[in-house]
């Protein structure tokens, strides 16, 4: 039997500890002096679906620890968040994808920088993922019947835009959002095969997953982890082993882009155990040997990078679309960083300088974060002349292109060259950064 989700005021409920009594008793609705929300009975009616004023919703919201401007009263009860710590679980079931992509859209459109999501909350996450299987896809009841050619339109021009150059891609988010929100209508509300429904939870992890590389350029950490959650919610429906390891991978990468290097090991670590292609395996390996050189573990992290090297050349050329770029390039920058990280100035540089060399013209942006890189391993040598061209390169390619986590590692190398402030190239930096 089809299992039913739980009423979202349910779930936010009973993820406080609140019974029904309790949380009508703290939404005070009787010292209020309203008659709804003070009994089991009504608030047995409302998870139930019955829909109620604004004003019960407000001292609902209250009751839950939510600020007022989380009520949108024409939205019940889809403005109430899933759970407290901003991740919805990943259990046995695929319908647990749908409410993780309302949670992602909603948390993009409201901005509810009010959430949070901990490291212990994406570890759990990521060890339910290692732990469980889904069930069979589900799907609704009722609702027209989806077909082959319109889900492969949406899986096409999804495709071309993802693919688009850097430059072109910063035009491209609307249409790319327009196409999440679509993807997850169609799971909620029509009737589709079983074929068809893992074609769309498939496209929804991967749109789920381009949108948050989106988010997270732009430097917007909460809803780019909310889109991560929810492109694992759509792969482990899916059953998509890999690329739900390639989304942990990411939110890994996020962790250690904020210095949380003990939460992106231990995502990477539950990531391994069930990737298995050689591309994913190898982009995995790199990530965990740049966080595990982070924290100075060097034995550790040099067998990751023997491991990412092993595994990508065993690579096929076909690979899963998530990977696809990774190259010689990639693994050689990242080697180079993580030795910068150990200590081996000298081997760092020459393989950061290799890699950039080997990139392909077509990744501009990531040719711009390989340049700050260098920039960097030019002022670990104290060579602050290369270390300005670098980065100035850097800093103009990322604006022409619109990539602002570039600028954003360009600007964190400033106060480097600071000691620097007579070194050719170096005034000129400072005021190109400054314009």
């Amino acid at each position: 039997m089809e299992e039913t989700p739980r009423h979202p005021l349910a779930v936010a409920r009973m993820a406080r500890g609140l019974t029904q009594d309790a949380l009508a008793a703290k939404a005070g609705a009787g010292r209020r002096g309203l008659r709804s929300g003070t009994d089991r009975a009504r608030l047995r009616k409302w998870e139930r679906g019955v829909e109620h004023s604004e004003e019960a919703q407000l001292y609902i919201a209250e009751a839950l620890d939510l600020p007022a401007r989380t009520v949108r009263s024409d939205d019940w009860p889809g403005w109430i968040p899933q759970t407290m710590t901003g991740v919805v679980p990943l259990g046995p079931f695929s319908f647990s994808s749908v409410p993780a992509l309302r949670e992602a859209l909603r948390t993009a459109m409201e901005r509810r920088t009010f959430l949070t999501i901990s490291g212990s909350a994406l570890t759990v996450l990521a060890a339910q993922w290692a732990d469980s299987d889904a069930s069979p896809l589900t799907r609704a009841r009722d609702g027209k019947l989806i077909g082959d050619e319109f889900v492969a339109l949406l899986e096409d021009t999804s495709r071309h835009l993802a693919a688009l150059p850097t430059e072109q891609r910063q035009h491209t988010a609307a249409l790319l959002d327009a196409h999440l929100s679509t993807v997850t209508d169609l799971l909620e509300h029509c009737r589709y095969t079983p074929a068809v429904g893992l074609r769309l939870h498939t496209l929804a992890a991967s749109l789920a997953q381009t949108v948050a590389w989106h988010r997270f350029d732009l430097g917007h950490h909460i809803t780019a982890r909310q889109y991560w959650v929810a492109g694992l919610h759509s792969a482990h429906a899916a059953a998509d082993h890999d690329m739900g390891a390639g989304v942990l991978g990411d939110l890994a990468y996020q962790a250690a882009w904020r210095d949380d290097h003990a939460t992106a090991a231990a995502i990477l670590t539950r990531a391994l155990t069930r990737a298995r292609h050689p591309a994913a395996r190898s982009l995995l390996q790199l990530r965990l040997a740049r966080t595990l050189a982070a924290q100075g573990e060097q034995r550790p992290a040099l067998r990751a990078i023997a491991a990412a090297e092993h595994h990508l050349s065993d690579a096929r050329t076909q690979r899963p679309a998530w990977c696809a770029w990774m190259s010689d390039a990639d693994l050689a920058v990242d080697t180079g960083q993580a030795l910068l990280d150990l200590g081996d100035t000298t081997r760092a540089h020459q393989l950061i300088t290799e890699g950039e060399r080997l990139l392909p013209a077509a990744r501009d942006k990531t040719r711009g974060v390989f340049l700050a890189y260098r920039a960097s391993s030019y002022l670990t040598a104290k060579q602050p002349a290369a270390a300005a061209a670098a980065a100035a390169e850097s800093l103009l390619l990322a604006q022409r292109i619109g990539a602002p986590r570039c600028v954003t590692l360009v600007h964190d190398l400033l106060p480097r060259f600071q000691p620097y402030r007579q070194e050719q190239g170096v005034p000129e930096l400072l005021e190109l950064a400054a314009a």
